[in-house]
């Protein structure tokens, strides 16, 4: 079962941090609900660019809702040395 994050009466101003722990302590595959907001959205895109997570449109008619698949592999990181 994808866990899932509401961010639905979330002020703006704490949507980071919760993102951030939700998804640095749980598993992908994860759903974030980010509703409407643009202001919401383009917040917790944000936090996933910086952790290197990918993710998509839950579907293409409702933008309103993340699955995050997957952190990418940063070829500087040593990894692939």
């Amino acid at each position: 079962m994808t866990k899932r994050l509401d961010l639905h009466g979330v002020k703006h101003e704490d949507v980071d941090r919760i993102v951030e722990n939700f998804v640095l302590m749980n598993n992908p595959p994860l759903r974030i609900i980010t509703g409407n907001s643009e202001k919401m959205k383009k917040i917790v895109v944000s936090v996933l660019s910086e952790h290197d997570f990918k993710y998509y449109p839950e579907n293409y008619t409702n933008f309103g809702s993340l699955i995050v698949i997957d952190k990418a592999i940063n070829k500087n990181d040593g990894r692939n040395n």
